[in-house]
């Protein structure tokens, strides 16, 4: 298979990268800088930034001829403008598919997020059938559920979504790294009531999904216009992973709390705050970050077992001790 990676120097894409790339298929990476890493493991690269319109005749080029189309970039975080999120998560997302339209290649894998299916409650073992929220608590759910649901309407070209939750592993440059230098500073609490659970992902799980869908996902496959949940195993007790993860890192659990009602009161006070005086910065605390912290987020993953037979193949105990040793 000849595959298009987008955000392929990414945390995602680079497990991705490395899995295709094993399993002896020819790989394409699209970002913003050249990749000598990349390149030295055999993939091609095309430097261009999906978010303007200067790199169409770059991006024609790097899907021409290609099977699938792994869409993977995009913006991620808790804060920021919603121009901004929308030119990288929705304005970028439209260009690839177009791109990929016009050359034909037969389909599309895109990077989704469960996000895009929480609002402001608590969502417990729900499935793919689970309606968008009406309201969300920051641009990037927002803006990630504008861009799956144009990639799953389209007729052109066959589509699925992935969406993974709270993806960690070795080389995490997010959630872990956060966590730890929270606890290390002493700036980490626990918010609500520590009962919350949550799904979680492994990077190379992650990865999986992604092929196992390609080789699923045709032109006339139940895949075509979904979207899938995936985790691992079970979901676990957020708080309970954190200390988890504290212990690995040598750090003490948590001991400061902090109630659900007032952390998102101090959080819409202080977005209120930054978002006035004009700060870039990030805030202490959002809504976003409250909710996924306090709130349970857990999905049924039967659905993507049954129509491309995912299922984790790196448990939660074997992926601490990957990620840690790799430290």
């Amino acid at each position: 298979m000849l595959a298009l990676v987008t955000g392929g120097n990414g945390f995602v894409g680079r497990a991705l990268v490395a899995l295709l790339l094993g399993r002896g298929d020819r790989v394409r990476v699209v970002g913003r800088n050249d990749y000598p890493e990349l390149r030295a493991l055999g993939a091609e690269c095309f430097r261009l930034d999906l978010s303007t319109p200067e790199g169409g005749a770059a991006l024609a080029s790097a899907v021409r001829g290609v099977e699938t189309v792994f869409h993977v970039a995009a913006k991620a975080g808790i804060w920021g403008t919603f121009d901004d999120f929308y030119r990288s998560n929705v304005t970028a997302t439209q260009r690839v598919v177009r791109a990929a339209e016009r050359a034909g290649v037969p389909k599309l894998v895109y990077t989704s997020s469960p996000s895009v299916a929480i609002g402001e409650d608590d969502l417990t073992g729900v499935d793919e059938s689970t309606p968008y929220p009406e309201r969300y608590l920051a641009p990037y759910p927002h803006t990630k559920s504008l861009a799956e649901r144009y990639v799953l309407a389209r007729s052109e070209i066959a589509t699925t979504a992935i969406r993974p939750h709270l993806i960690w592993g070795p080389g995490d440059p997010h959630i872990f790294p956060r966590l730890l230098a929270r606890a290390r500073a002493g700036r980490l609490v626990q918010i609500g009531d520590g009962t919350n659970l949550v799904d979680i992902t492994y990077v190379d799980n992650v990865a999986d999904a992604h092929v196992r869908a390609a080789n699923a996902l045709n032109a006339r496959s139940m895949l075509r216009g979904r979207a899938y949940f995936i985790g691992q195993e079970r979901p676990v007790n957020l708080w309970q992973f954190i200390n988890e993860v504290l212990a690995h890192a040598g750090l003490p659990p948590v001991r400061r709390r902090l109630g659900y009602p007032t952390a998102l009161r101090l959080a819409g006070i202080a977005e209120t705050i930054y978002s006035t005086l004009g700060l870039n910065r990030e805030p202490p605390l959002t809504r976003l970050m409250v909710s996924q912290m306090a709130r349970s987020h857990w999905f049924d993953h039967s659905a993507a077992e049954r129509d491309f037979g995912y299922r984790p193949r790196v448990g939660i105990e074997e992926g601490l001790q990957r990620t840690f040793a790799s430290r």
